[in-house]
């Protein structure tokens, strides 16, 4: 096809996908080169800027340039895809509504028409958590609100939140709560936290960790902020400097980020240890799945926890994180392929983002 033929196809194209024609969809896809995604020209996603938008004859052709599905419009997939992604958030909300109950595998795959071993890989795939840990990141959170307004003691709470017992509690406790219920309830009271600060190519950092991982990972101007943005996340905590010389995990972990932050380890894997409510977690857990280097939007977050309409609260659960790069919230960016916000500012997201390309 001659350049001037194609521009005029490209413009036909990009018309269709401001009127958000439906009519086109299996005619070809585009994609945003900022998200890495492609898209049906009836997508509803916010429509990109013009000048960071390709056009391709196929979904293979769009892949085989480097790009993803989107997951809102799943360009080059079949309804049954569609259908199987509804079945699944109709099921995290009957887990909602019966956080309180013992909810088995086999119940939920009658209500999917699905077998047990195939609704668990699928509600894995499409939600990214398994049924039994959705479930009990629900129950979690149940009682942690229970254990915050309950006048009474741990034990109500307990049962409030459909445990059953004590022990069952304290299985869930290490990688749910991150602290005891009594620790929980005093505000962290008790928990030893230590700190270090460091100079990077991207700022002052200052990392924060108990014996069981990161709890605050932070970029600033000034370390008496940052020690004081410390302090007042964990008023009830132990807080104080690294002693020297640091433990051997700490320093495992000091040495991981800072090979990240030189560009020599793009993919970091940190152990966190942070209080968080179930949406956060499910938020953060999809975030550290994201590779480095790529992006999704909060539109596409929301979509794959299976909570389609929270791309809001995916933004809030990005801001709320306090633990930078471990849990990679700057991988999240607006719709339209603009960077959005970032905590720590724009600058170091986009930094961040060009060093894990690079890498």
């Amino acid at each position: 096809m001659k350049n001037a033929d194609r521009a005029q196809q490209n413009e036909a194209r990009w018309q269709a996908v401001l009127r958000r024609d439906g009519a086109m969809d299996g005619q070809f896809v585009y994609g945003v080169v900022t998200t890495g995604v492609y898209c049906r020209p009836g997508c509803a996603s916010r429509v990109p800027r013009r000048e960071n938008v390709r056009f391709f004859d196929s979904a293979a052709e769009a892949e085989a340039a480097g790009l993803r599905a989107c997951k809102r419009c799943t360009p080059g997939a079949d309804g049954e895809r569609d259908e199987m992604a509804e079945r699944m958030r109709a099921l995290c909300r009957y887990l909602e509504e019966h956080a309180d109950e013992a909810v088995t595998l086999e119940q939920l795959g009658v209500r999917a028409g699905l077998s047990p071993e195939h609704l668990q890989r699928t509600f894995k795939r499409i939600v990214g958590v398994s049924p039994k840990q959705y479930a009990e990141h629900l129950r979690m959170e149940r009682f942690k609100s229970s254990l915050q307004q309950s006048s009474g003691n741990v034990t109500g709470a307990i049962f409030d939140a459909g445990y059953g017992s004590l022990s069952r509690l304290y299985e869930k406790v290490d990688t749910r709560l991150g602290m005891t219920p009594m620790e929980y309830r005093g505000g962290g009271a008790g928990v030893e936290i230590s700190y270090a600060a460091e100079v990077t190519p991207i700022g002052l950092m200052m990392v924060g960790a108990t014996d069981r991982g990161l709890c605050f990972v932070q970029f600033g101007e000034n370390a008496e902020v940052l020690l004081g943005e410390l302090r007042t996340q964990y008023p009830k905590a132990l807080v104080h400097a690294m002693a020297e010389p640091a433990p051997a995990a700490f320093r495992e972990w000091m040495a991981g980020l800072n090979e990240y932050l030189a560009g020599r380890k793009p993919d970091l894997r940190l152990p966190v240890h942070v209080r968080a409510t179930a949406f956060q977690l499910m938020v953060w857990n999809h975030l550290q799945r994201i590779p480095a280097g790529q992006v999704e939007s909060y539109g596409e977050v929301a979509e794959a926890i299976g909570q389609p309409r929270a791309a809001r609260a995916v933004a809030r659960a990005c801001a709320s994180n306090s633990v930078a790069l471990a849990i990679p919230c700057h991988r999240v960016i607006r719709g339209t392929g603009e960077m959005g916000g970032y905590r720590w500012g724009t600058g170091r997201k986009r930094a961040l983002l060009d060093l894990e390309r690079r890498g």
